[in-house]
């Protein structure tokens, strides 16, 4: 059953502070899919300056809780009453799963079940017409198939599961919960798998960011091994339109892979970023910033390759990326140019302190 385009229905979204989750939220309300209400629980990459321009927003509302508390999801079910949730909260970076495996198995799987056996609460009281109108989309990554050889097929959702890193398996372990709790209770439950996102907002640990960060600074621009493990990129704006697409038109209980449909090894990504950043801030010495790219020691258990087969959303729901790489890519990086005091807050951490200020008690 579709939900069809309703500006009056209301999602309720988990992480919405975050990279992919704010700039969903921006898309939502733009295009009038929904009004939102944004649970975070603000943690290190939480960043709800992401959104600030949306504070007086009438169709916006905020609510600071974690997902892995059952009494404070059932206060804001119960005050908002949503039409779907939309789950995108999750500790996400890999090296420090490596480093501190503990926290994600907190919010990636038991923050995960209990924010499903809070909603399965909830929507098992719904009329029949908003039950059977009803969704919970779990937005995951295609790093819970494991790691491609050079040759092999890309990943497809009938792809058996070998996640490789802590944070893999603690995702894998996640979707495991969303799909038993649709075969189990009857939740009508959705599932994405998508590629490495890029684009606005992204907290400048990850790869692109820091890469245009160093190179603006002067500093190395390390590349982890030999340079040649390879990523499919995907344009964050064209993963939110995918997300919106499944909720839409996908069918319950069905998972979707979402990919940008360009694989470049992390050598090509950074030479070609570098070569962007000649073309639209040379550095001061004119010399290429393709000269600070280093070689560091691999980090354990790097997967070697990612690939996305988006056949299934392509053919059953429409969707294909609108952004090519050379296209996301310059517009990641002008509006990193265009928003050096963002990133400079965020790597200075004084937009906790504005955090403190303005959300402090509430």
């Amino acid at each position: 059953m579709s939900l069809g385009n309703n500006a009056d229905r209301l999602w309720l979204v988990t992480g919405g502070c975050g990279f992919i989750g704010s700039n969903f939220i921006r898309i939502a309300l733009q295009n009038k899919w929904a009004r939102i209400v944004n649970l975070d629980k603000l943690t290190y990459a939480g960043n709800p300056q992401n959104l600030a321009d949306l504070q007086d927003n009438a169709r916006y509302r905020f609510a600071k809780g974690c997902i892995g508390d059952g009494g404070f999801v059932r206060d804001v079910l119960r005050e908002y009453s949503p039409d779907a949730i939309i789950n995108f909260a999750a500790e996400s970076h890999v090296d420090r799963s490596i480093h501190g495996p503990e926290d994600f198995v907190k919010t990636n799987v038991f923050g995960t079940f209990r924010l499903l056996d809070e909603v399965r609460g909830y929507w098992s009281e719904l009329s029949v017409n908003r039950r059977e109108g009803f969704r919970f989309l779990h937005v995951s990554t295609d790093e819970v198939y494991g790691s491609l050889t050079s040759d092999a097929p890309p990943f497809s959702e009938l792809t058996p599961y070998a996640p490789n890193s802590p944070y893999s398996a603690s995702k894998a372990s996640s979707d495991h919960f969303v799909r038993a709790y649709h075969h189990t209770y009857g939740l009508p439950v959705l599932t994405t798998n998508c590629s490495n996102n890029y684009g606005p907002y992204q907290f400048p640990e990850k790869l692109i960011p820091l890469m245009i960060q160093n190179a603006l600074e002067g500093k190395s621009l390390p590349i982890y091994g030999d340079g040649q493990n390879i990523r499919d990129w995907l344009y964050v704006e064209d993963h939110c339109r995918a997300i919106q697409t499944v909720m839409d038109s996908g069918r319950v209980g069905e998972t979707y892979n979402i990919g940008g449909r360009c694989e470049r090894t992390n050598l090509e990504l950074v030479k070609r970023l570098c070569a962007i950043l000649d073309q639209l801030h040379p550095a001061s010495d004119g010399k290429p910033y393709e000269r600070l790219i280093t070689y560091v020691k691999d980090r354990p258990g790097h997967d070697r390759r990612y690939a996305i087969d988006d056949t299934k959303i392509s053919h059953e729901l429409g969707w294909k990326p609108v952004e090519t790489f050379e296209s996301g890519l310059h517009k990641t990086i002008q509006w990193y140019l265009e928003n050096r005091r963002w990133s400079e807050a965020v790597r200075d951490g004084s937009y906790r302190a504005w955090l403190a200020k303005n959300y402090e008690g509430r």
